[in-house]
């Protein structure tokens, strides 16, 4: 089950940009899906079934999803042995040409925001996406952004949150001040104001926020979405086809517990809800074609 960790992943599949490999995958196996990977160290007797358990629902949810997404938190709160798996499941996703988004969260200024650039976008990491905190200032972007581009990886920012507490901090404008930046740094990439196409520069918005998807999809052409929230949350997947480019691309909705932890650690449960979810964002799309 283990797959040998990767020396530098600019080798393989950092070769096409970030986007081009979601959206690649996204219509080869007709999923919108991103597969949330949180191993939660109560739910299990021993770093090792925890281990175990985690790879393998990877590999039995792999052909169902479009990427994965460790939450770096819970590999961190395990110590050392919690980043060892952390680089087993990336070197595993990588073996099954999964593209990698690293939920880290990730905000700082000068040289320390690129160095957190460097240990997450380059090296063995390199093609890899990273989630990225704004509220330090758009210029504190600018490291994570280049460095994702060399390394044709990415970066999705912070916009629109799943959780309730978001609108203390992001109402009034602001995350819309946060996608009109994005915008730029996109058409920027793409090199026309009238480009088409995605670029490295990705958003995060809660699929928490149906009603506002449609709109949020508008403000921002060029940007992939990540969409967390759907499941233990409470999104639900026929609410969330307006975060879809025609012909159903350029968004990833992602469910974690939801998934992993669907029924204890009963892994045919989690490929069950892998499914369903899978199939709930396909039949939603159909229908607003139909519409």
């Amino acid at each position: 089950m283990t797959a040998s960790p990767l020396p530098d992943a600019q080798n393989t599949l950092a070769q096409r940009p970030f986007a081009q490999r979601l959206t690649g995958r996204t219509l080869a196996l007709n999923t919108r899906l991103c597969l949330g990977l949180d191993p939660r160290a109560d739910a299990y007797n021993g770093h090792a079934e925890l281990r175990t358990h985690t790879l393998e629902v990877l590999h039995r949810c792999a052909g169902l999803v479009a990427c994965v997404k460790p939450q770096l938190a819970f590999y961190e709160a395990l110590g050392v042995s919690g980043m060892e798996l952390l680089e087993e499941v990336c070197a595993a996703a990588r073996a099954l040409e999964l593209p990698i988004i690293l939920d880290a969260k990730r905000g700082d200024i000068g040289s320390t925001a690129a160095a957190y650039a460097r240990a997450w976008l380059s090296g063995r990491h390199a093609g890899a996406a990273l989630t990225v905190n704004p509220f330090l200032g758009f210029e504190t972007l600018l490291p994570f952004v280049e460095e994702a581009r060399q390394h044709g990886g990415a970066v999705f920012v912070l916009v629109k949150t799943s959780n309730p507490g978001q609108a203390d901090l992001q109402g009034g404008g602001v995350s819309e001040r946060v996608a009109e930046e994005l915008t730029r740094l996109g058409r920027l990439e793409l090199g026309a104001a009238d480009g088409t196409g995605l670029s490295s520069v990705g958003a995060v918005v809660g699929a928490t926020h149906p009603q506002e998807l449609a709109d949020w999809r508008r403000r921002l052409p060029h940007a992939p979405l990540l969409l967390p929230g759907l499941g233990a949350q409470g999104a639900r997947p026929e609410d969330l086809a307006g975060a879809f480019l025609p012909g159903g691309t350029g968004a990833v909705v992602s469910a974690s517990r939801g998934i992993q932890y669907a029924a204890g650690l009963d892994v045919a449960a989690a490929v069950q809800a892998a499914q369903g979810f899978r199939d709930g964002l396909n039949a939603a799309l159909e229908r607003a074609t139909q519409n």
